[in-house]
């Protein structure tokens, strides 16, 4: 009877193992590192091509606001960012001041595709994201009434409310 139970005690822990994947959780990419020094980091060691970071992001155009969301189930802004990048071997930071940190300053007039636009619209300073697609227009997860789209800089409203744009270190 011992030998019964063990089999059965191995076959019922096998099949709790193989569940696991039936779940339908999807996990993050990567994991955002904690208490690490450099706000931003490099998960591959090949330079990150720029034009597919900003194909991936493109590809995700109609994906719904999530607050919060980090997946193509729905995205916020920073979750959308982090997620793209993640994509191509670069593991950002969760908030958006956090990724505000990250990589230097870039002038408007030298924006380029990748390069991280923030925005004001919710609080003083940072605190709204995209991705540029060239130095007129950029992809992001606007609000809880949107979907992930493409807007243009020079609007009104984005105008007004552009902060700065970071170009991340990834060569």
């Amino acid at each position: 009877m011992l030998n019964g139970s063990r089999v059965l005690a191995v076959a019922s822990l096998a099949l709790l193992a193989t569940a696991c994947a039936s779940t339908g959780a999807k996990p993050r990419p990567f994991p955002t590192p904690a208490g690490t020094a450099s706000p931003i980091v490099k998960t591959q060691p090949s330079p990150i091509d720029l034009f597919a970071v900003t194909a991936t992001a493109m590809a995700l155009r109609g994906t719904p606001y999530r607050n919060g969301g980090s997946d193509p189930d729905g995205f916020d802004c920073s979750g959308f960012t982090q997620y793209v990048f993640a994509r191509h071997g670069l593991a950002l930071p969760r908030e958006v001041r956090d990724q505000f940190a990250a990589g230097f300053a870039v002038k408007l007039e030298d924006i380029a595709p990748g390069d991280l636009l923030f925005f004001s619209t919710v609080a003083p300073g940072a605190s709204h994201v995209g991705i540029a697609l060239n130095g007129a227009e950029f992809v992001h997860a606007p609000s809880s009434k949107g979907v992930v789209r493409v807007e243009r800089l020079a609007t009104d409203y984005w105008s007004r409310r552009f902060v700065g744009a970071r170009r991340l270190n990834v060569g």
